[in-house]
């Protein structure tokens, strides 16, 4: 049996009252919660200049990470679809302001007025239909849709996720540069089996230097080269949906005659009458016939 919660049931069951006590009373949880969020407040980049900044937290839970953000000084708003979890963080009294909601169904938020937002291990659940009525790549796009329009032109947002697979991976990613966004993964610690995390770090606005994805850290603490990350790590970086095209390369040369033999024998595998093969296939006709 799995033990990632999204393939047992439905946030807003599996975090009962039970499970969200035992989530947040655990020491071990809140340690890693805090080195998340610290980490995707890093990838955020906001300006040091001591000004307070408008934070969103989708899937905030119990406010462990919005607790980050309000000691390095911002305010923040956060989202959960779990009542028992927005309870909790009522009772611990967290200084940010608490909505119950689907991030699935969207952001019902006024548009441009977030600087930035983080999510730590929320947003692979919008892969599973959890509801008949569920689709997975409509809800993506209704959630990156939304959150586009909210964020400030330039801001980032930064998710901790912890894919199922490649795929999964994929379509999170294409589903936010379809809604417009601009960015990639970063993957940290890539050859630990323990350590290894992943970010999705995305910025609003078209491609730009400032866009440019960060590196992941290595084992040893430091930013991995490229050279040292594996192929898998590797198939996801910078992309947008607003690439320019290839141009073609147009051939003056035209067509020869190895093209008109391998178009010959795709032909004759279809079936079509074809002219037999001489020594006359392919050649150029003088100025005067």
């Amino acid at each position: 049996m799995s033990n990632r919660p999204e393939l047992l049931a439905p946030p807003e069951i599996f975090y009962d009252d039970s499970e969200t006590h035992k989530y947040t009373s655990s020491s071990r949880i809140i340690d890693i919660q805090a080195r998340l969020s610290e980490r995707a407040l890093e990838l955020l980049a906001l300006p040091v200049d001591g000004i307070p900044r408008l934070l969103l937290d989708i899937g905030c839970g119990s406010g462990l990470s919005g607790e980050t953000l309000t000691e390095n000084g911002h305010q923040w708003i956060g989202l959960d679809i779990s009542q028992s979890m927005l309870n909790i963080a009522s009772e611990r009294e967290v200084e940010g302001d608490l909505l119950l909601g689907d991030m699935g169904q969207g952001l019902a938020l006024r548009p441009g007025i977030i600087d930035g937002a983080i999510s730590i291990s929320a947003v692979q659940w919008l892969c599973n239909a959890d509801k008949s009525s569920h689709e997975p790549r409509l809800r993506l796009k209704a959630f990156f849709g939304s959150l586009y329009r909210c964020l400030a032109r330039g801001a980032r947002a930064v998710f901790q996720v912890y894919p199922e697979n490649i795929a999964q991976r994929e379509l999170i990613l294409r589903s936010a540069m379809h809604a417009g966004f601009a960015g990639g993964v970063v993957m940290d610690y890539p050859h630990s089996t323990k350590s290894r995390k992943e970010y999705l770090v995305l910025t609003c606005g078209p491609p730009s230097i400032s866009t440019a994805v960060p590196r992941g850290k290595g084992e040893d603490g430091e930013s991995c080269s490229e050279d040292e990350s594996s192929e898998e790590n590797q198939m996801v970086c910078i992309s947008d949906r607003n690439r320019p095209k290839k141009k073609q390369k147009i051939s003056r040369k035209g067509k020869g005659r190895e093209w008109i033999f391998k178009k010959k024998e795709q032909l004759r595998r279809k079936g079509n009458a074809v002219p037999p093969d001489t020594r006359f296939t392919g050649r150029k006709r003088k100025a005067r016939f």
